[in-house]
């Protein structure tokens, strides 16, 4: 099943542990540490109450400097500003039908982090990606896809069990960015 099909699929909480996975893989961009985002992991647990996500996120933004994105559009950093649009655009309000677009938003946004960071991706090729066609990917651009369906699924097979997985797959894909960022770094 393609990545657009297992949003389209999903329900209200693994549509907001897919956008979360996402955004947490990209953290390292704008300098956040491990648990910046750990608040609204638990928050997606069994009994969590879904009326605290949204001060949970004011949290977030603050920690991250993400307050007001219209000040963040000076970036020069393409990859780093939209990483700070996800965060920005995270709704406020945990339903389905608003974690669903967010959802969708943020796995384009993440593709589109990972091919920024791999140039050797072709560049219009993210929509192709997400709907199933991988020929010429790069590994970089690869494993993000590999993991956004992974927490899909994890979600839709095991429901809230399925969310420690989800953690560990968004932390080992956010070790390997934050090592590609690293690496640019040593090579500007």
């Amino acid at each position: 099943m393609s990545l657009v099909e297992l949003i389209a699929q999903a329900d209200e909480r693994g549509l907001a542990a897919s956008g979360l996975a996402c955004l947490d893989r990209c953290v390292p961009l704008l300098g956040g540490d491990d648990e910046v985002l750990r608040p609204l992991w638990a928050n997606l647990v069994d009994g969590g109450d879904a009326g605290a996500w949204g001060a949970l996120l004011d949290q977030a933004r603050d920690r991250l400097g993400v307050a007001d994105v219209m000040a963040a559009e000076d970036v020069e950093d393409e990859a780093a500003l939209l990483v700070r649009r996800m965060l920005a655009a995270a709704p406020a309000v945990r339903s389905a039908p608003e974690a669903r677009v967010w959802a969708d938003a943020c796995s384009v946004a993440a593709l589109q982090i990972h091919r920024l960071l791999d140039l050797a991706d072709d560049p219009d090729s993210v929509e192709a990606r997400r709907t199933g066609r991988t020929e010429g990917m790069s590994p970089l651009v690869a494993a993000e896809l590999r993991r956004q369906i992974t927490v899909l699924e994890l979600l839709a097979e095991h429901g809230t069990g399925g969310l420690r997985r989800a953690l560990d797959v968004s932390t080992e894909g956010r070790r390997v960015l934050r090592a590609v960022v690293s690496r640019r770094a040593r090579h500007a």
